[in-house]
């Protein structure tokens, strides 16, 4: 559900309830005034205590209940800390050590942080543990088989399936979670004045050092755990209503107290979660809410950031108030052909009374158009809610002359409730919602409003340069927009729940949207081992009753590439969550994206067939399963880095021109064109929008990002970003590739690329035409030119007609910045951003395209830099910087406001350079 954008900002550490009334609720956002203490990197590198030895294994599967006889014989090889011993191997390894005969440590629990894949534990003989989950930690109960005199050997069968193994992280004793004491840093009375001031969203790896040695699929940026604390008072006008707070975000594996007391415990990194505190707080005086994050455990095999990294609030209501996420709006729209469309609406809801009475309720709905007219109204009978109970509530509306959402009029409407008891106003929420159809036919696409729309989608994750995974809501809506100015019309959430202001954003802006759970079944493991149980699905639930409402949001995806996806046990786990997310939302299919066993398992199950790369498959599948609707779930997966035109293994860069993949995917050219030539798919989802960090392909270190995207991890666009604009846009292009600064290679012949929609294009070198050629559909052209400085001309034509022209000058030596924006006006409240983008140009104003200058911010006035970053797949630079080198002639900056309003002024200099200023403004709401 999303909840009214009246949000109070909490701009001081007190909670003021000067405006509160009976039938009012607060939303406060809490992301100001947090005290931060990031643990030493120690505790992420701890050295192991115990010494292990290790021997290769002849077994076949990880079966074994007893130690063989044998175990002590074969060649036992003393091994270094967290060494890989299978290299490559598959099959299975014994490993050895002395827990020595400590009897404290009898009680306690043996944590395994890493084993590499599957593993069973004994205890002096005796089988303790079988563990299925590459790098997934867990705890091992010593009681039943410890000795009191010793000595306690523990063994370990370690099976590896592929790539490295073994025992991957740390070993040691941890006490049980009952019999832990309250840490100091959760009681209020702990000391935390040292602790530095953070504003939320916050990604603290980010601000990290990269490191060889940490995990590069991660971003080789070392993780350690933290914590925040934050000291509050609340009115005594609070005391007796419900209050609890949100956590939209935390990653990961977070425990909350309040007071000392502990709130809870939620170790998912993408779910949000709420803890009542009605019972707790204290009213009329302070209170401090301690959050302990440990992100040392991953949920994925991308950077995955660490800290409280989407919004947190505070929320005031009446004992008796809608329950949170549980308005739904569905709306059935009857397209006439004759006159204006209208629109049923139809609105559940549900009420709690905490109270310790009956209540007598009814629920009053309003609609509002976007100039704020109500259009549509509709009251619900009283009804009796017993004490400590909830009610459920159900109405319909018509609405007559409805404005449909789509992606060229995103409009919305806004649903009022109003909770009444007996002639009261005790409660009321607003939820925003657009009306429109969907359909997914076999054989002739998606269709939006019963008119046929091609997905042009792109699949992201959700770190950006400067900030990680901490994205500010205004930086959210900036990535919207740069996709929608290629041409995209659709956005994956890759491959987890995202944040609510997103999928706001692509509501606002016409941005359809798959909306994806992060795991399959019952897990937290990056994928799903066979024996995982589906009883609780609580994360896949929380995705669908909290993004129900949104318009843009098209199809539920339960998950990616999953082993199990072509198994029948795979199918059994998809059709129990199938039948959770229907009992929740049955207006949307239900899908998931397979990278193999297309025809089995989770396909006999599942709405939409998602397909990730092969486009060899589509027609036969097509063939086999006529009824079935198709979709590119993921494809492409080109990699490439701005700017640079020769692949260099050294530096870590690929080059630009669009011939670059890895053996599982295809260029753009080479995916794109069977999704648009073919009238049965949907269209298709391309990896990646934006470079993110991890996933370095085809380099690891010192690549600290993936080069699947379309745009560099500051959202500047790489060559293929045009080909895309071309192919998917609606208005004439032409681009040219690559720069033409050349210096040394003077006669030599140089590829030269032009993407374009037109019919033809002339190329055309210093005025003089080097000849015109008929552009392929969905292709390029190309021309080998021997470079002669000065100026690359490409005309493009549409039947003999001028309509689009595209140029690249040889620039001189780097002569001054050249600084823009596409937003001066910030809200000035403590978190918003705007992108500021650098360019390096020479003394006539061109872009130098090999520029690497170093580039210093300054912001005076009540802003500052927040960020930086040059889209450098190689960089080793801090993101959390007040400079940074251009890379290929471009830079960013992230400029923020504070809480105080006032004009800014941003200046960029670097030496020899002419500097650059921007006057921005920061504007209370």
């Amino acid at each position: 559900m999303t909840f009214a954008r009246a949000i109070v900002a909490c701009a001081l550490v007190t909670v003021t309830a000067a405006t509160f009334a009976q039938s009012q609720r607060l939303r406060i956002r809490f992301d100001d005034n947090w005290r931060f203490r990031r643990d030493p990197l120690s505790k992420a590198i701890s050295r192991s205590r115990f010494a292990w030895e290790w021997r290769q294994a002849d077994e076949k599967k990880l079966d074994v209940q007893a130690l063989p006889k044998d175990i002590d014989s074969g060649d036992w090889k003393r091994m270094r800390p967290r060494a890989d011993v299978f290299r490559g191997r598959r099959g299975f390894a014994w490993f050895r050590t002395d827990l020595g005969n400590d009897p404290k440590n009898k009680s306690k629990l043996l944590h395994f942080e890493a084993v590499d894949d599957n593993a069973e534990v004994f205890l002096n003989g005796k089988l303790l543990k079988k563990h299925f989950g590459w790098n997934d930690p867990f705890d091992v109960t010593l009681s039943d088989a410890w000795s009191d005199g010793g000595p306690n050997r523990l063994v370990l069968l370690v099976e590896n399936t592929d790539g490295g193994g073994g025992i991957s992280g740390t070993v040691d004793f941890e006490v049980p979670e009952p019999q832990m004491p309250t840490p100091p840093e959760a009681k209020p009375a702990f000391n935390d004045g040292s602790w530095r001031h953070v504003h939320l969203p916050h990604d603290y790896v980010v601000e990290g050092t990269f490191d060889p040695q940490a995990d590069t699929g991660h971003g080789s940026l070392p993780v350690v755990p933290a914590w925040y604390r934050k000291t509050f008072t609340l009115p005594e006008t609070y005391k007796g209503k419900s209050v609890w707070i949100d956590f939209d975000g935390v990653y990961r594996d977070s425990v909350v107290w309040l007071n000392g007391k502990k709130l809870g415990h939620h170790p998912g990194g993408y779910t949000p979660f709420r803890y009542d505190i009605s019972g707790l707080a204290n009213f009329g005086g302070q209170n401090v809410l301690a959050v302990s994050v440990d992100p040392r455990r991953t949920e994925g095999w991308w950077y995955e950031g660490g800290g409280i990294y989407r919004h947190v609030w505070l929320n005031v209501a009446n004992k008796v108030h809608v329950r949170p996420w549980t308005v739904f709006v569905q709306s059935s729209p009857n397209w006439r052909k004759k006159g204006s469309p209208w629109a049923q609406v139809d609105i559940q809801s549900s009420v709690s009374n905490t109270t310790a009475n009956p209540s007598k309720c009814s629920v009053v709905a309003r609609v509002f158009d976007t100039n704020g007219k109500q259009v549509g109204h509709a009251a619900w009978t009283p009804q009796v809610i017993p004490a400590s109970a909830v009610a459920s509530f159900h109405q319909s509306i018509r609405l007559d002359s409805i404005t449909p959402w789509s992606l060229e009029n995103p409009h919305l409407y806004r649903l009022q409730l109003t909770v009444m008891d007996g002639s009261t106003a005790v409660d009321q929420t607003n939820t925003n919602f657009g009306i429109r159809s969907i359909h997914f036919d076999p054989d002739s696409g998606f269709f939006l409003n019963g008119k046929p729309v091609k997905l042009k989608g792109t699949c992201n994750h959700q770190d950006h340069a400067g900030v990680g995974i901490g994205i500010p809501d205004g930086l959210l809506e900036w990535r919207i927009k740069k996709l929608k100015e290629m041409g995209s019309n659709a956005y994956r959430c890759s491959h987890n729940m995202v944040a609510d202001e997103l999928l706001d954003a692509c509501d606002r802006l016409g941005m359809l949207v798959m909306d994806e759970n992060r795991h399959l079944g019952d897990t937290e493991l990056a994928k799903t081992p066979s024996g995982t149980g589906y009883s609780d699905l609580s994360e896949l639930k929380t995705m669908v009753v909290r993004d129900r409402n949104h318009p843009s949001v098209i199809m539920w995806s339960m998950c990616n590439e999953e082993g199990l996806s072509g198994s029948p046990e795979g199918g059994k786990i998809f059709a129990a969550m199938k039948k959770a997310t229907l009992a929740l939302d049955k207006s949307r299919p239900i899908t998931c994206a397979m990278n193999f066993g297309w025809g089995h398992g989770i396909t006999l199950v599942e709405d939409l067939q998602g397909i990730n790369y092969s486009p060899s498959a589509y027609d036969d599948f097509h063939k086999k399963f006529p009824k079935m609707p198709m979709y590119g779930s993921e494809t492409m997966s080109t990699v490439s880095t701005r700017g640079i035109y020769e692949n260099d293994a050294t530096r870590g860069y690929v080059s630009a021109y669009d011939v670059n993949k890895p053996g599982w995917g295809q260029t753009a050219e080479e995916g794109w064109k069977p999704l648009a030539e073919k009238p049965f798919m949907e269209g298709g989802f391309v990896w990646t929008g934006f470079d993110y960090k991890g996933e370095p392909t085809p380099y690891g270190w010192p690549c600290i990002n993936s080069h699947f995207g379309i745009l560099d991890i500051c959202g500047f666009p790489k060559d293929n970003f045009y080909y895309y604009q071309a192919w998917w846009g609606n208005k004439p292009a032409v681009h040219l590739l690559p720069h033409w600064n050349w210096h040394g290679k003077e006669g030599q012949p140089i590829d030269v690329w032009c993407y374009s929609n037109s019919d033809s294009v002339e190329l055309l070198l210093n005025g003089i035409s080097l000849g015109s050629k008929p552009m392929p559909r969905y292709g390029h052209l190309q021309w080998s030119v021997p470079y002669a400085p000065g100026e690359l001309v490409a005309k493009a034509f549409n039947e003999g007609k001028l309509v689009a022209v595209d140029r690249v000058k040889t620039a001189g030596a780097p002569a001054a910045l050249r600084i823009k924006t596409d937003r001066k006006k910030l809200l000035a409240d403590g978190e918003d951003v705007t992108v500021v983008e650098i360019e390096v140009v020479d003394a006539n104003g061109v872009v130098v395209p090999t520029a690497d200058n170093l580039v210093n911010f300054r912001v005076l006035g009540p802003g500052s830099v927040v960020g930086v970053g040059n889209g450098d797949p190689s960089s080793h630079e801090p993101d959390k910087a007040t400079q940074r080198h251009a890379f290929n002639g471009l830079c960013m900056a992230l400029v923020g406001a504070t809480s105080r309003s006032g004009k800014l002024v941003v200046t960029a200099a670097a030496d020899g350079l002419q500097p650059a200023t921007l006057s921005l403004s920061s504007e209370n709401k």
